[in-house]
């Protein structure tokens, strides 16, 4: 299989699992299952089916990495980056219960705050991971994707646990798409965050370290971020080896409002699931806690691995943004080409 195709997988599975989960990101898991029955909702309900704004966002995302000039760089990537998050939080469509911080921060954008003062320097919310996707399919090497990613997050969440989990979402979507091996994803993972710990990339973030009154220096101030990351990666490895395919996915490894758990819980549905991918974002969405952004995330795990094939035509035909999502999806793949 191209990346092509599943770069188209990855997108698309994004949007599809981040509309399949806005039905129920509210609701409690028994009322969820109360609602829609005992295996929880099944099918996108509406024409077209409405994503929120983690997909609204991560087009945001997709749209400066193509738009920026190559190589990136930290100075010609943030204005383009700061271009589509403020016209996002302009845009009318952005009524989709948006994240406090990403409208803050987008909002001192704007205003043309520095990216490093603009940013909530104490928020680690999974708005940080939710739209990273495409920077995980970029063609380069891990250490130029790890600081995109990074840097995109700290544009709003300046939280060392958002950027490390932003960092390793990225990470896993490229090891996906270059076809790694599931069974020990979760023990590769483990050593990427260890290998990460005490690499501060000053030429993607700058001072931003300076901020956190926490941190003497860079390297303290992102390794309190890997080590959560760490942590979280201790419970997706319990789980994995203890599977229960019944209950709240969330109770494994947290209900993911916060970065390093939508990473986790996103993992833990997609590896329940490895070749199942409607199942995996089903998964997802029939969850207690933050469902659309656990939901894409899986979606984006599974599309990456599996391709455009993984999900139901009905289903793409329906997705809101179906035209913008095709467009992104060749425009990335000929960066991959290039």
């Amino acid at each position: 299989m191209t990346n092509r195709r599943k770069i188209e997988g990855c997108l698309f599975g994004t949007a599809l699992g981040d509309a399949l989960g806005a039905k129920t990101e509210f609701l409690r898991y028994d009322a969820i299952l109360e609602k829609y029955g005992e295996h929880g909702i099944q099918d996108l309900e509406d024409d077209p089916a409405l994503v929120t704004d983690d997909t609204q966002m991560m087009i945001a995302v997709a749209n400066a990495l193509i738009e920026a000039p190559r190589p990136y760089q930290l100075e010609t990537l943030e204005p383009i980056l700061r271009k589509h998050f403020v016209a996002w939080r302009n845009d009318p469509k952005n009524n989709r219960a948006p994240g406090l911080t990403c409208l803050g921060s987008s909002d001192r954008l704007m205003l043309g705050d520095d990216w490093t003062k603009a940013t909530n320097i104490g928020s680690k919310g999974c708005g940080a991971n939710m739209r990273v996707q495409p920077v995980g399919l970029l063609p380069y090497d891990d250490k130029t994707r790890a600081g995109i990613a990074q840097f995109q997050a700290g544009m709003t969440h300046g939280h060392p646990t958002a950027l490390a989990s932003a960092d390793i979402t990225a990470w896993v979507i490229h090891e996906l798409l270059e076809n790694a091996s599931i069974a020990d994803l979760v023990e590769r993972c483990q050593y990427y965050a260890q290998s990460q710990r005490q690499t501060y990339r000053e030429n993607w973030l700058g001072d931003l370290h300076k901020r956190d009154m926490m941190s003497l220096d860079g390297a303290e101030f992102i390794e309190r971020g890997w080590d959560e990351v760490i942590d979280i990666l201790k419970k997706v490895e319990s789980a994995v080896k203890h599977p229960n395919c019944k209950e709240d996915p969330c109770l494994a490894t947290g209900k993911g409002w916060i970065a390093e758990e939508a990473f986790a819980t996103a993992l833990y549905c997609f590896l329940l699931y490895p070749d199942e991918p409607m199942k995996a974002i089903r998964r997802g969405a029939n969850s207690g806690g933050d469902s659309d952004s656990i939901a894409c995330i899986a979606g984006a795990f599974a599309g990456a691995y599996h391709g455009i094939e993984a999900w139901n035509r009905d289903w793409l035909d329906r997705i809101e943004y179906h035209d913008e999502l095709q467009s992104l999806s060749d425009a990335i793949s000929e960066l991959n080409y290039a």
